[in-house]
């Protein structure tokens, strides 16, 4: 990134020598963000991330429809940046509905299908939840829509550069992807609009992105989201490895060390990254500051949420109580995680629940 934050300084959108530089940086990014998600460089957006791509995807389709009314389905644990959305949808007439998960986290598609109206403008189900790494079967569920007609967006935020994700493969039209999930800068994302799907306009102004979203570029941005892009897809499958194998690991100790405690999500099909527990009695938010003052960083849930006096609507989505989903914790590993790390966080969280008892 650092030559677009100095020296190379053009406007993609500017014909000279200086703007057609940056053109070309701003290109080869598009294709490598396209390039990790088996699409065509036309097909990707950019944006300030997860939740703009988003909020386009969800506002994008639903000014375009024709219905009276239109009709926008989805989850009961989809992330914020998709649940609040679909709350101010409602609020000017459009009618969502929120399918329900089983304990597991899990959306059944034939549930799901019995929601779809004559009305469905789209479906939006995300492709891995952010609190419990539960994934979901979105290659049914867009098989099932696209039979019917509907489109379907995906927000595949958390899993995008962890596991593989092929936009052909899950048959989706719409699919939000952002930096910072895979090692990339904060505040850069991409929307993936299939070929042929219509869109209103985000943002009103210049003809950037194909006149979706206009503004100029943040081009240091998006250069270092295609590069993360990239190495992403080099690194997928050891990274995804490693990770697992440490996940794995975290959580058998835990499970030994603290016989009361619950793993919360799917226990096969999830996220390599995400392990979710519930110690019965104890505050997350303590066993999180706790584990900070010894260095260790978990958190109770998105850090989206931080702040929320609520618990969990995911966790009470899949059947937990508000006392459970009170004392739930999250812990998210990476690539650069090490054994040491995971025996540390095993025996600090062992120290920490026996304090917190005495």
């Amino acid at each position: 990134m650092l030559p677009y934050l100095g020296a190379t300084y053009g406007n993609p959108s500017s014909l000279h020598w200086f703007g057609q530089q940056a053109r070309r940086a701003l290109d080869r990014a598009r294709d490598q963000v396209a390039s990790l998600i088996g699409a065509q460089p036309d097909e990707i957006v950019f944006c300030s991330g997860g939740t703009e791509a988003n909020n386009y995807a969800l506002n994008g389709i639903v000014a375009r429809s024709t219905f009276h009314q239109p009709q926008v389905i989805t989850s009961a644990v989809e992330h914020q940046a998709v649940m609040n959305p679909c709350r101010e949808l409602e609020q000017v007439g459009c009618t969502v509905t929120y399918v329900p998960v089983d304990t597991q986290g899990l959306v059944a598609p034939g549930g799901l299908a019995e929601k779809i109206s004559e009305r469905t403008a789209l479906v939006s189900v995300m492709l891995a939840n952010n609190d419990v790494g539960t994934l979901q079967p979105i290659s049914d569920i867009a098989r099932m829509a696209r039979s019917r007609g509907v489109l379907v967006h995906t927000d595949a935020v958390q899993a995008v550069g962890r596991i593989r994700v092929d936009v052909t493969e899950l048959d989706v039209d719409l699919l939000s992807l952002s930096g910072h999930k895979l090692h990339g800068p904060k505040g850069i994302g991409a929307l993936y609009v299939r070929q042929g799907v219509s869109l209103a306009p985000w943002l009103r102004g210049g003809s950037q992105e194909r006149r979706r979203r206009a503004g100029t570029e943040n081009l240091p941005g998006i250069v270092g989201l295609g590069t993360a892009c990239e190495l992403a897809g080099e690194r997928l499958v050891e990274d995804a490895r490693q990770v697992e194998r440490l996940r794995d690991r975290l959580e058998r100790g835990l499970t030994e060390a603290l016989p009361d405690l619950r793993v919360n999500g799917h226990p096969e099909q999830r996220l390599p990254n995400t392990l979710n527990v519930t110690v019965p009695g104890l505050a997350g938010e303590d066993l999180v500051l706790n584990l900070d003052l010894l260095g260790i960083a978990a958190s109770t849930g998105s850090a989206c949420a931080a702040g929320d006096p609520e618990p969990s609507y995911v966790l009470t989505a899949m059947g937990r109580s508000e006392a459970e989903a009170r004392s739930s914790v999250r812990f998210s590993l990476g690539p650069g995680n090490t054994e040491a790390e995971i025996d540390r966080t095993i025996a600090a969280m062992g120290e920490v629940v026996e304090a917190m008892h005495a």
